[in-house]
């Protein structure tokens, strides 16, 4: 059985604007009152779909897939094998995520989830 997408992020030099953009188009809720000023993202689509984040970042413009896995660092070194590279490295934010992202040959940037 496959892995699950699970996740997205859309990144964007003005966070703020890019919600206020997504959030009037496709009637997303999006919450970024956390200490990370993470754009949560509720699609409001009743169990369809999956959530996301919009976030300023260095990688903006961007669009990430986040992936669940149980060993993040054990698909980084498939990953790795496979011919694509490590971007981010097996990161932890206490209390809400562990995560990773990597490049595949084409130079897409994937996230990894911990289960």
């Amino acid at each position: 059985m496959g892995l699950p997408v699970v996740h997205f992020e859309i990144h964007g030099e003005d966070s703020k604007a890019i919600s206020v953009f997504y959030s009037s188009v496709f009637e997303w809720t999006i919450n970024a009152n956390n200490p990370l000023n993470y754009g949560l993202v509720d699609t409001d689509a009743e169990g369809k779909g999956i959530g996301g984040g919009i976030c300023h970042s260095n990688m903006a413009p961007a669009v990430l897939i986040y992936i669940q896995v149980d060993d993040p660092q054990l698909y980084l070194d498939k990953v790795e094998a496979a011919g694509g590279q490590t971007v981010l490295p097996v990161t932890e934010i206490p209390g809400a995520v562990t995560m990773a992202i990597f490049e595949d040959p084409a130079g897409n940037r994937i996230g990894l989830v911990k289960a």
